[in-house]
């Protein structure tokens, strides 16, 4: 998956909006449990998860998702739980121990299997080696998780948005490492749009 992803995508009939600008995908994950965004791309249920697997690039576009259950649902929003606790507790300086031994035994599994394979206009496309198996896109996610919080340099520019309603947890990559906010165009523009209505609040009125 490409970092700094921001996608809008409808799969089937039903719409669901993520965003995958958070600079890593374990960081997507968490997110996906966070206010104000959860609202609109809940993985609580088998769609929404196999839908958010695909857009997230976890699984090849037209892989079958029909070994996805309730017992993926729950595994992924148990890892997304875990995911959120690590991270804070990295940005804060604490230690979070169980949640770290929960992200390492699931980063200790083998990730999916790929090859590449004729599309049917003869170009090279990912396709996974076999059906997709719940411990191993765990394993994909924590193994990300663990190389980004082993990693010092990308390990101090975690930073959480400075957007009121907003609590997602981000890899600033800006130039100065100065990103106050998880995307401009959102919690940015947000922030923007109330300052200018607090400053038009103050403004005197003009005389008649």
């Amino acid at each position: 998956m490409a970092a700094g992803r921001a996608v809008g995508r409808t799969a089937g009939t039903v719409p669901h909006e993520w965003r995958f600008d958070s600079g890593r995908i374990c960081l997507d994950l968490v997110a996906t449990g966070e206010p104000p965004f959860r609202e609109c791309g809940r993985l609580d249920s088998v769609v929404p998860l196999g839908r958010w697997l695909i857009a997230a690039g976890l699984l090849p576009e037209q892989t079958p998702l029909a070994a996805i259950d309730a017992d993926w649902v729950r595994s992924f929003a148990e890892l997304r739980s875990q995911l959120g606790q690590l991270v804070r507790a990295e940005i804060e300086g604490r230690p979070s121990e169980a949640a770290l031994e929960c992200v390492n035994a699931l980063a200790s599994g083998a990730p999916p299997g790929i090859r590449a394979v004729r599309d049917e206009r003869g170009s090279l496309v990912r396709e996974l080696s076999a059906a997709p198996r719940c411990g191993a896109l765990l394993a994909a996610v924590a193994r990300d998780a663990v190389e980004l919080l082993t990693d010092p340099a990308a390990r101090s520019r975690l930073r959480q948005c400075e957007g009121g309603s907003c609590r997602r947890v981000y890899l600033d990559t800006s130039r100065g490492g100065r990103r106050r906010w998880c995307s401009s165009e959102v919690c940015g523009n947000r922030e923007r749009v109330a300052r200018h209505r607090r400053r038009a609040a103050v403004r005197p009125a003009s005389p008649a």
